[in-house]
């Protein structure tokens, strides 16, 4: 088990978006995004499931076109699509990604 102060930790900006994440496994990983005010983030073809939570602020997130507004509280979880965010007030989130089981694995460890 460990625990994160997710709210206090340091965020670098999107061009190194690698440095944001803090926590790894072949299953999932767990990053702090951080947008200033009037700040986006273009458009990513991911090709797993991804969970985002605002934590601070205000963000639109656009899944496979589909925009959906998040507030301080609210997250939403998107299977496999195209996503970009904008903020005009600002945002923090946590992202999470689900990495794709691979072939002859059971998701479950089992």
């Amino acid at each position: 088990m460990k625990k994160f102060d997710i709210a206090g930790m340091p965020a670098a900006g999107h061009g190194q978006r690698e440095k944001n994440v803090f926590y790894q496994t072949p299953e999932f990983k767990m990053r702090v995004i951080s947008l200033d005010p009037g700040e986006s983030i273009s458009r990513c073809d991911m090709a797993s499931h991804v969970v985002f939570v605002c934590m601070k602020g205000e963000a639109e997130v656009s899944i496979g076109g589909e925009k959906i507004a998040l507030s301080e509280g609210l997250g939403l979880v998107a299977e496999p699509a195209s996503v970009s965010m904008r903020t005009d007030t600002g945002a923090r989130l946590l992202g999470i990604q689900i990495e794709k089981a691979r072939a002859g694995t059971d998701p479950r460890g089992l």
